[in-house]
């Protein structure tokens, strides 16, 4: 790969559109991609940042059939809800697609035909897993059953979700259907397969060799680990009527595999984009001297670095990714992120409770980043981040910097005088960022980089702390223009380093110094603030202040933590089990049962038993003695007094020789513990019956 190439193809991966995208996709995905797109265009560069939503396969059939709408329905809301989220977010995509697309679906078969028609796949006849009930073969997420490597009891038919192992579905132990429930058949079908072990010698060189020093090492290490297991066949159609037909003779009621499909997405979106723009697209998949880049999260590796890579090759005519930044997984609150279960937080919803606060969670999101091992979320560290670094640092500067070259100098820069030692530092300190920044950026290390962006408002926070121009104003006016020129120069640089980072705030800060013109004079750039001898020359008028950043109170990361706690009380009310519904009585045997309101007004333990109290209960009727077993939740001298449910008409039976004469009736909290079925209301007389 050139080491100076001509343009940048960055993708991102298509998040799927059975969801909203949660700050998990942000900060494993999203973020680092759009800080890289926003850093090279900065550097001049020609960029084409790619995504589009993922819109077929079974998760998007499962969730229409059970919201009892069309699988088409399901991908057009969430659609629509992800555009809106990255547009609103800042995520600056060059184009945004989606593989329901005819644009796509024409890409996707013509690279098929293209595979088959070269006799790149095997077409084998293989067992597959059928549901007899429901008429049809299971894809791979219908099925779920034992994980064969980790003994994880809800794996998935092609992942175990929780070691992370790729699978086949006739490897799961105990396999069951997710639409019947049914242990399914093993079925013949014909498929085609894409023979990943006919191209082992390519990926160990292309990866363990040339990508040793470069790749992340969590990434090259599930490459690595994949490829020493030997690679098998793979399938790439799938027996579903929701996705693209398999454009050859023979293959009715077959679709592509969605994991066959979603990548060459990139490809469609970059046509999309390129036809638009009036650019050639074949310069940014097939021209040596482009760049590409796949970020990702870790669940995705084995696909864009085996799989995708394994594809390209075979179609002949591609370049292949020179990196696959892959981070790990952010958790929430330490559990983890689960849409199923509305453990997240949803970027639609962030953006309704945090409005024109996106740089906040993109900072935090950035600092926490999982970018070699999982990391966690917490409302509290967001709340710290913002109000101890943005607010306390970042904003406290700018702050100072605009509101004291106002009040001094009516908003304009001053002339300098004499550059002291101090000064002359602090201005060669400030050249050297750009380089430091961008030096993380290129290694991927996009905490290391926002950290040293960071330091820059630091610089400038303390240059300001020890020359105290509020105190030289009143004895040395020259040096305090000279000062506040410098600070100025600080905070110019401040509103270009930021921009991949916190690109709000950035347009917010450009504004404020006036530099947002399209002039040439007033246009700042990354390479300015090393090579430009001042960034913001003398006589040039700033515009008034604003603060960049606010304190985010207790109130309102209370209510965050709030909506997670009715997350977590909603979970366990939908996962608690409830003892099925007995066999169906008619009205007639109902009232039979005679039961009534009474009082216990003796009550004793039973010698030699552990669960079993004496009680001696005034049913109204008579007082008669009834044995009961929950000793072990009640004492006896607590219940004496407790009005009782009693059914008093059941036959009397005999317990450790003491004669039970009725039931009270109980049942158990939400805890698991017993408590009384209690008619509690004033008025209620023993004796009274229960209709």
């Amino acid at each position: 790969m050139d080491k100076n190439p001509n343009r940048y193809t960055i993708t991102a991966a298509l998040p799927y559109t059975n969801g909203p995208v949660h700050i998990g996709h942000l900060a494993g995905v999203y973020v680092p991609a759009d800080i890289y797109a926003r850093y090279q265009r900065l550097q001049k560069m020609d960029v084409a940042f790619i995504c589009g939503s993922d819109e077929h396969g079974v998760p998007i059939t499962i969730k229409a059939k059970k919201e009892g709408i069309t699988p088409q329905q399901v991908v057009d809301k969430y659609h629509a809800i992800i555009k809106k989220s990255f547009e609103e977010f800042g995520i600056s995509f060059d184009n945004y697609s989606r593989t329901s697309a005819k644009i796509h679906h024409k890409t996707a078969s013509e690279f098929f035909k293209k595979l088959y028609e070269n006799g790149k796949f095997t077409e084998e006849i293989t067992e597959q897993l059928y549901d007899e009930e429901a008429n049809q073969f299971l894809a791979d997420r219908y099925i779920t059953g034992t994980c064969p490597k980790c003994g994880h009891e809800e794996a998935y038919g092609d992942q175990c979700e929780k070691c992370g192992s790729s699978l086949n579905a006739t490897e799961l132990i105990n396999p069951k259907s997710a639409i019947s429930g049914n242990v399914p058949i093993l079925k013949e079908t014909k498929h085609w397969f894409l023979p990943l072990n006919e191209y082992e010698d390519f990926l160990k060189q292309w990866i363990l060799v040339d990508h040793k020093k470069d790749w992340k090492t969590n990434v090259y290490g599930q490459c690595k680990s994949w490829i020493d297991d030997g690679l098998r066949p793979r399938a790439v159609t799938r027996d579903l009527d929701w996705g693209i037909p398999v454009p050859v003779e023979g293959a009715d009621g077959k679709v592509l595999y969605v994991w066959f499909d979603a990548p060459i997405g990139y490809i469609s979106s970059t046509k999309e984009w390129a036809e638009r723009e009036g650019k050639n697209w074949e310069d940014y998949w097939k021209n040596d001297k482009t760049k590409m880049l796949h970020f990702i999260g870790k669940d995705n590796i084995v696909f864009h670095c085996i799989i995708f890579p394994t594809m390209l090759k075979a179609e002949g005519g591609y370049i292949l990714p020179e990196n696959v930044p892959a981070n790990e997984f952010l958790n929430l609150e330490g559990n983890k992120i689960s849409t199923s279960k509305n453990w997240a937080v949803w970027l639609h919803e962030y953006l309704e409770d945090f409005p024109n606060q996106q740089d906040v969670l993109r900072y935090v999101l950035t600092a926490n980043a999982p970018e070699t091992k999982d990391n966690d979320f917490t409302w509290a560290d967001f709340q710290a981040r913002n109000n101890n670094e943005l607010v306390a640092i970042f904003g406290n500067f700018i702050n100072r910097v605009m509101v004291l070259t106002d009040k001094y100098y009516e908003g304009v820069v001053p002339e300098p005088a004499v550059f002291s030692e101090i000064d002359e530092q602090i201005l060669n300190e400030l050249k050297a960022y750009p380089a430091v920044i961008a030096s993380s950026l290129e290694r991927y290390r996009f905490r290391e980089a926002q950290a040293e962006l960071m330091n820059v408002a630091r610089l400038g926070n303390k240059y300001l702390a020890d020359e105290e121009p509020w105190k030289t104003i009143k004895t040395d006016e020259e040096r305090t223009k000279t000062v506040m020129y410098v600070a100025l120069q600080i905070a110019s640089a401040l509103a270009v380093l930021s921009e991949p980072f916190l690109p709000f705030t950035s347009d917010k800060l450009k504004d404020m110094l006036n530099v947002r013109s399209s002039a040439v004079e007033t246009s700042l750039g990354w390479n300015d603030i090393s090579l430009k001898t001042e960034l913001l020359k003398p006589g040039h008028k700033i515009n008034k202040a604003e603060l960049l950043f606010s304190k985010i109170e207790d109130e309102q990361i209370q209510q965050q933590l709030d909506k997670l706690q009715a997350s977590k009380k909603m979970n366990e009310i939908a996962n608690k089990k409830v003892t099925p519904q007995k066999e169906t009585i008619q009205f007639d045997d109902f009232t039979k049962l005679d039961m009534r309101v009474g009082t216990i007004i003796e009550a004793e333990k039973m010698p030699k038993a552990d669960k079993l109290l004496v009680l001696k209960v005034d049913t109204g009727i008579d007082v008669r003695t009834i044995v009961s077993g929950i000793a072990e939740s009640f004492k006896a001298e607590d219940i004496i007094g407790k009005k009782v449910t009693v059914l008093v008409n059941l036959a009397p039976r005999k317990l450790r020789g003491v004669e039970s004469q009725g039931m009270i009736l109980m049942t158990e909290n939400a805890e698991g513990k017993l408590v009384f079925v209690n008619p509690g209301e004033e008025g209620v007389e023993n004796g009274a019956t229960i209709n």
